[in-house]
């Protein structure tokens, strides 16, 4: 048998360059500069002699959701998704999947916004076929050998069971600056929808929330809460000193339990609504907090019992990346860092919730606290300077050599070491001749 190949949780890393984007410059041109990622070469199967087909061939994996489907994505597969809009952080997750191609039910690049998702896909050399239809996710059978041709997609028999548009860096790029049109209606949707949401839910802006009995203390201490979010790899890489010497209380959000696990690390609490995180992480000794509505309903919670866990409910509005946040300020928190969190304007329209008033509404209620993974490690250094580990050394030495000169054993030590020495220097010298 031969082995499977890894799945996409053990994705490569990216440089930092592949992951600039200027904030609200929202222009196809600067986009197309400063997202360059490194081209990846997927298997193909090329023209050759005469009834050979062309195309990219691979296995099949189908999914609505594509946060769910990227946990079993292997090297070489072809995604079938249905993502409207399809936002960079799905995008990246596709990408560091090393996936052989996307075909999307649904449209890529609708221009309801500036997406940058599609942009990440053909800069890898990901080929990406749009608006095949809500059908073809029931034509097309999960793991069976297809072959993605231009715009159309055969099964291994050579029928076509999926017609799609090809989307290019030209298609793209039209596309994306048509969009640029919709910034002003979604800037204006979200302010309405941050109003409405203050009316509704002030007492969360001036009270916070009801904190639950947990096991877990945070009072006074640093908490990391983790988002799988855009370049959450990168920053956990970067937090490596601070998370080593401060040793925070590890928060994950749902799937972010997966991403500390994958970077070396344990989650002390994990908190969401469970629906994409791992059973592995959820049995990760983590303690378990299932977010739910406002009324109780917590759907998370079957989940969590079906694997014989036991999870603490926590009632409250917004998403669950503003709960894990209001959770850690309640609890005492003395600094909240946080990764793969939306702090932009681009990443609050990136994300596709409508107004995301919760999340501009919570950083409102704990930013006292609240730090980026990238401020922490621009303003981080170490409690031990490298002067003071320098004056450290060279007393050891000088109390070393004190303690020799002034034993009985130090003539006969010093004999020994300058011996030692002129064998050493001997040595050195003779490489030379």
């Amino acid at each position: 048998m031969h082995a499977q190949p890894a799945p996409c949780d053990s994705a490569v890393s990216r440089t930092e360059a592949d992951d600039i984007v200027t904030p609200l410059t929202l222009s196809p041109e600067p986009h197309a500069e400063q997202m360059k990622v490194p081209f990846v070469k997927f298997p193909r199967v090329r023209p050759g002699r005469a009834g050979t087909p062309s195309g990219v061939v691979g296995i099949a994996r189908v999914d609505q959701r594509t946060k769910t489907l990227v946990k079993r994505l292997n090297p070489g597969d072809i995604a079938v998704i249905d993502h409207a809009d399809l936002d960079r952080v799905s995008a990246d997750e596709l990408r560091a999947c090393k996936v052989a191609g996307v075909v999307n039910a649904a449209r890529s690049l609708t221009g309801r916004y500036p997406n940058l998702g599609p942009h990440i896909l053909l800069d890898s050399g990901i080929p990406l076929v749009d608006d095949v239809g809500q059908d073809a996710l029931a034509r097309v059978t999960e793991g069976q050998p297809v072959r993605l041709d231009g715009g159309v997609l055969y099964d291994a028999g050579g029928q076509a069971i999926a017609k799609g548009i090809p989307q290019t860096a030209e298609t793209v790029g039209t596309s994306f600056e048509a969009a640029q049109q919709g910034v002003a209606t979604q800037i204006d949707s979200f302010a309405a929808n941050t109003l409405e949401f203050l009316r509704r839910e002030r007492d969360l802006l001036t009270n916070g929330i009801d904190v639950p009995e947990m096991a877990t203390k945070m009072d006074g201490r640093h908490v990391l809460v983790v988002v799988r979010g855009y370049r959450y790899r990168e920053d956990l890489r970067t937090l490596r000193p601070y998370i080593r010497e401060y040793k925070p209380v590890l928060v994950a959000v749902d799937g972010g339990a997966d991403a500390l696990i994958e970077a070396g690390y344990r989650p002390r609490v994990i908190i969401g609504d469970m629906d994409s995180v791992t059973d592995e992480a959820l049995r990760s000794g983590a303690e378990l907090v299932v977010h739910a509505y406002p009324d109780g309903q917590a759907p998370g919670q079957e989940r969590v019992e079906a694997l014989g866990l036991s999870a603490v409910p926590l009632p409250a509005p917004g998403t669950s990346e503003d709960v894990a946040l209001l959770l850690a300020d309640a609890c005492g928190a003395s600094l909240i860092a946080v990764v793969g969190t939306h702090w932009t304007l681009e990443e609050f329209l990136d994300k596709g919730r409508p107004g995301m008033a919760s999340t501009f509404l919570t950083h409102l209620r704990v930013g006292a606290k609240v730090v980026n993974a990238r401020g922490v490690h621009q303003l981080y250094h170490s409690r031990i300077s490298a002067w003071a580990l320098l004056i450290l050394v060279l007393a050891a030495a000088v109390t070393l050599v004190v303690a020799v000169a002034s034993s009985p054993a130090g003539p006969i030590l010093g004999d020994y070491f300058s011996a030692t020495w002129h064998s050493f220097a001997y040595w050195f010298t003779g490489l030379f001749r």
